[in-house]
């Protein structure tokens, strides 16, 4: 496949064998030829640990300082009350078993996360099959399974990302948007990567991160240096 000239060049760019502090990487980053969108910036960490292991399995969710500069659509499944309050705080689509039935008869997927009560996941359950594959399964370690529904809808809404580790052990998210000013990136970068060391596993033993790279969606990655 032939490499278009602006990736090119912008692969010229990176020292492929350097490690640059995070505000070098960002700056870099933001000097190389943008792409008729604004692209995302995304975060990617190797991690020593096996996640095949439970007790060395990292999955969580946390608001960042900046938000991620994408307009996220959110679904809650609720009744009563919450359903109400889930709607005071923004929430673009609220129900109970009519969204639970819509998603089983209709493969409707017109949302980014989905929030709902404990009383809800009995239902929600058989949905496992379907939504499980895409990552919507509501799940209390990302704060997506509470009854505090108007608190997870401002916290999506505000720019909370969720990170798990993937198989080949690695962690990846979207801290931003190249639009984004460098300062605000930067404090997104350095607060997830504070988030993944406070969450080390106890059973994770030795160099708990081995190596993290920065990159937008066209660009080529930057290794950073790990003390920045």
């Amino acid at each position: 496949m032939k490499t278009g000239k602006r990736v090119t060049d912008n692969a010229k760019k990176v020292d492929s064998h350097a490690f640059y502090d995070t505000n070098e990487a960002v700056e870099l980053l933001k000097s190389m030829q943008s792409a008729k969108f604004d692209e995302t910036v995304e975060l990617h960490l190797r991690l020593g640990v096996d996640g095949r292991h439970a007790d060395q399995q990292i999955r969580g969710a946390m608001v960042l300082p900046h938000g991620t500069g994408k307009v996220r659509k959110v679904l809650v499944i609720a009744k009563g009350e919450k359903a109400d309050e889930a709607t005071a705080a923004g929430a673009d689509f609220v129900g109970a078993e009519d969204m639970i039935e819509k998603i089983q008869k209709e493969s409707w997927f017109d949302y980014d996360v989905i929030v709902a009560t404990p009383d809800m996941m009995g239902l929600i359950g058989r949905l496992g099959r379907v939504l499980g594959p895409k990552g919507l399964m509501p799940n209390p370690k990302s704060g997506t399974v509470t009854f505090d529904v108007e608190r997870a809808v401002n916290e999506i809404k505000a720019g909370k990302v969720e990170y798990r580790l993937d198989k080949s052990n690695m962690i990846h998210v979207s801290v931003g948007k190249l639009s984004f000013d460098s300062v605000k990136l930067e404090e997104n970068i350095k607060a997830f990567i504070a988030e993944i060391i406070k969450v080390k596993p106890p059973a994770a033993k030795g160099n708990f991160i081995k190596n993290i790279s920065l990159s937008s969606t066209m660009g080529p990655g930057i290794k950073l240096n790990k003390g920045q």
